[in-house]
C-alpha cells in the first residue's frame, strides 16, 4: 500500500502547534488547493483529500494523542472519515463551519441550499483499520470498534431547535435557500447569505446540541469479519456512518482489514503453503510425521523415495473459502535437512552407505555421459 504522508507535514505545521494554527493552516490549504481552482488537476484534489484527512485527525485531540503517540499505526482500530472515497460535498459538509463564510463554499461544493431548496444528503462515511491473526482471517471472527461520530440530537430530535418550538423561514430567501442576484441581462441564483442555504432560521436553538441537530456521541459497533478474508480488504457496513444534518440517511462505515503475516505458513488463495525440514531416512525410506495446521497438529505421510523439495498436498486443511464451499488444502514443501554434526558412528554408517552404493553403479558415474 501506498505510504502515508506525515500529518503535520500535509498542513504545513509543527508537532506543538495549537488547535488555531492547525484550522488556519488547513483553512488556507482548502482554498489553495480546491478542485475548482484547480480545474481537471488530479493532483490538487488528491491533495485537498489529504489535508482534510490530516485536518480530521490532527483537530480531534484523542486522534491526535494516538497519532503523536504511534503515528498512522495508532490510529488503526479508530474510526476516521474516509477521504478516499469522500466527495467534496462530503468534505464541507464535516468542515464548512471553519471557513466562517459558508455561503462561499456551499457555492462550491453545491452545498449551500439546505432543506428548503435542495434534496437532503446522506451523512458523512467514516473509516476504520483492523488488524487480524493468520487463523482469524482463515475461519472468521467478530471485531469491536469504539467510534466517535455525529448523531441526530435526542433532546431536538435533530431539528435544531429548542424543543417545543420549531424552526422560521428564513425571511431574507423567503425559504427558499437561495436568493437571486442581477447582473446585467441575466439573474444568478446563489445561496442564501442568511441562512446558508438552509432555507430557515433557529429562532430558540436546542441547548444540548447548540441548534446544529448533530451531537458526538461513542459507540461500539459489532464487525464481523467473514471466514476467508484477504489482507487489504475493505468490508462496508451501511448506515454507520455519521448521521445527516437535514433528515438524509446515515453514511457509511469502511473497514479495511489487514492480516498479520504467519511465522510458519504463507497464503494463496485458499490455499496455504509450508515448509517441512526431513532427515534424509525420513525421506528414502518414507515415514508419517506431524505437521503444524491451521487446527493444530495433523499426520503427513511422505512416501518412500521422496525427494527433496517435493510438494506433498493435505486435502482440505487450507483456508475456509470466502464463498463457504469447502476449504483450500494445506501445501508442504519437505527438504532434506543435512545435520552440520555427527557422531562417529553416523559418519561410519554414511561411508558405509556411500561405498555400497558405489558398488551398485559399478563403473557408470555421473560424468560419464559428458564423455
Amino acid at each position: 500500500m501506498e505510504e502515508k504522508s506525515d500529518y503535520y507535514q500535509l498542513l504545513g505545521v509543527d508537532r506543538n502547534a495549537t488547535s488555531d494554527d492547525i484550522r488556519a493552516a488547513y483553512r488556507k490549504l482548502a482554498l489553495k488547493y480546491h478542485p475548482d481552482r484547480n480545474p481537471g488537476n488530479k493532483e490538487s484534489e488528491k491533495k485537498f483529500k489529504e489535508i482534510s484527512e490530516a485536518y480530521d485527525v490532527l483537530s480531534d485531540d484523542q486522534k491526535r494523542r494516538l497519532y503523536d503517540l504511534h503515528g498512522h499505526e495508532g490510529l488503526r482500530g479508530t474510526a476516521h472519515r474516509d477521504f478516499q472515497t469522500a466527495s467534496f460535498e462530503d468534505i464541507f459538509e464535516a468542515f464548512g463551519d471553519i471557513f466562517g463564510d459558508t455561503s462561499f463554499f456551499g457555492d462550491i461544493f453545491g452545498a449551500g441550499r439546505g432543506r428548503g431548496g435542495r434534496r437532503a444528503r446522506r451523512g458523512s462515511s467514516l473509516r476504520v483499520e483492523l488488524e487480524v491473526e493468520f487463523k482469524e482471517a482463515a475461519f472468521g471472527t467478530k471485531k469491536t470498534v469504539e467510534l466517535a461520530r455525529q448523531e441526530a440530537c435526542g433532546a431536538c430530535g435533530g431539528s435544531g431547535s429548542k424543543p417545543g418550538t420549531s424552526p422560521a423561514a428564513c425571511s431574507a430567501c423567503g425559504g427558499r435557500g437561495v436568493v437571486a442576484r442581477s447582473a446585467g441581462f441575466f439573474s444568478i441564483q446563489q445561496t442564501c447569505p442568511s441562512c446558508g442555504g438552509e432555507g430557515r432560521r433557529i429562532v430558540s436553538p436546542c441547548g444540548e446540541c447548540r441548534g446544529q441537530g448533530l451531537v458526538r456521541a461513542r459507540r461500539e459497533i459489532e464487525i464481523d469479519i467473514p471466514a476467508g478474508i484477504e489482507d487489504a480488504t475493505r468490508l462496508r457496513l451501511g448506515g454507520q456512518g455519521e448521521h445527516s444534518r437535514d433528515g438524509g440517511p446515515p453514511g457509511d462505515l469502511y473497514c479495511d482489514i489487514y492480516v498479520k503475516p504467519h511465522p510458519f505458513f504463507k497464503r494463496d488463495g485458499a490455499d496455504v503453503y509450508c515448509e517441512l525440514p526431513l532427515s534424509f531416512a525420513q525421506l528414502a525410506l518414507g515415514a508419517e510425521v506431524e505437521v503444524p495446521t491451521l487446527e493444530g497438529k495433523g499426520v503427513l505421510k511422505v512416501p518412500r523415495g521422496t525427494p527433496s523439495g517435493t510438494l506433498l498436498r493435505m486435502r482440505g486443511m487450507g483456508v475456509v473459502n470466502l464463498n463457504g464451499r469447502g476449504r483450500g488444502d494445506q501445501i508442504a514443501r519437505v527438504v532434506a535437512s543435512v545435520p552440520s554434526r555427527l557422531t562417529k558412528r553416523q559418519e561410519e554408517l554414511l561411508a558405509e552407505f556411500h561405498k555400497i552404493e558405489q558398488e551398485q553403479a559399478g563403473k557408470k558415474h555421473f560424468w560419464d555421459r559428458f564423455f
